[in-house]
């Protein structure tokens, strides 16, 4: 009797195609891991013709991995096959393709830099307190990235697909700015401007300088209370007005022309943005409150 009461449950049945969805996932977060690794090679054969450097490809899998993100929570409410083993499944995976490799990504891509310019500070512990304090902010902001997303999973209500906002900046959002500051450095910069000139060596350190900066950021905001909308939820929860139609189209629009620069804008003044109406919102409550007790 006490070895039946002991028994552990098994899983018996899972939702295939939202399951296979959230593995594509992961595939993406372990492959933008292993072309950030290889560095600052030309591309796989395939990508020759374009050159297309392997930070460029591995940030190109995180935004692969976003939308994979984004379509198997979909897939899951259209086939109704929404359940707690798919919400761990996807949890995991986004901790790899949003915690892990951007933070990879990040810190081969400034190291890189570093090494090809042959950049060294005054002192030797000037040296060794840089290059410490970018390869603390790598883990910080994968840290960050796994602290955020286990308070979802014990903040969200099981079966509670129709939030619209979120509490700290998401993790995919997170990830998208350091891949698209990548691909703007990587991609936009390397064919658009050229390289000999005085242009294009400042916007790459910009960049460059750039990313730790902004891990540092994202990481401390996706641990906070700043509300964020739910972007895909709201988009796909109910018919849209006209205008929101015209909205989502300029948008596309304007991604089809420049994707990189789109990306960067984009992500960029979503996380911004969502610190603004935070602050206003803190001021507006606390103005309301000083009123209310203000003596009549």
């Amino acid at each position: 009797m006490n070895k039946i009461r002991g028994k552990k449950r098994r899983l018996k049945y899972i939702a295939i195609f939202p399951s296979l969805v959230t593995l594509m996932n992961t595939m993406c977060g372990f492959l933008s891991i292993v072309y950030a690794s290889r560095g600052q090679e030309t591309g796989i054969l395939v990508f020759h013709r374009y050159g297309v450097s392997f930070f460029a490809l591995s940030a190109y899998m995180i935004f692969f991995a976003m939308i994979a993100d984004v379509l198997d929570g979909v897939a899951a409410r259209l086939t109704h096959t929404t359940s707690s083993f798919g919400a761990q499944l996807d949890s995991l995976s986004d901790a790899i393709s949003f915690g892990v490799a951007p933070a990879f990504l990040m810190l081969n891509v400034v190291g890189a830099y570093l090494a090809q310019q042959n950049i060294h500070f005054p002192s030797d512990f000037l040296d060794r307190t840089v290059g410490k304090a970018i390869f603390l902010t790598a883990i910080l902001f994968a840290l960050c990235t796994v602290i955020r997303l286990a308070r979802f999973n014990v903040e969200n209500a099981e079966g509670e697909s129709d939030h619209l906002h979120f509490t700290g900046l998401p993790s995919t959002p997170s990830a998208g700015i350091i891949a698209s500051l990548v691909l703007f450095q990587k991609d936009f910069l390397s064919k658009n401007v050229d390289r000999s000139g005085e242009l294009f060596q400042i916007l790459e350190s910009v960049t460059t300088w750039a990313l730790p900066v902004a891990a540092l950021c994202c990481g401390l905001l996706m641990v906070s209370r700043v509300p964020y909308p739910n972007v895909s939820t709201r988009l796909f929860r109910r018919k849209k007005s006209f205008r929101s139609f015209l909205g989502i189209a300029f948008v596309i629009i304007v991604a089809i022309l420049n994707i990189q620069i789109a990306l960067v804008l984009g992500l960029c003044g979503f996380a911004i943005g969502g610190v603004i109406y935070w602050v206003i919102r803190e001021i507006r409550a606390r103005f309301r409150s000083q009123k209310s007790e203000a003596p009549v």
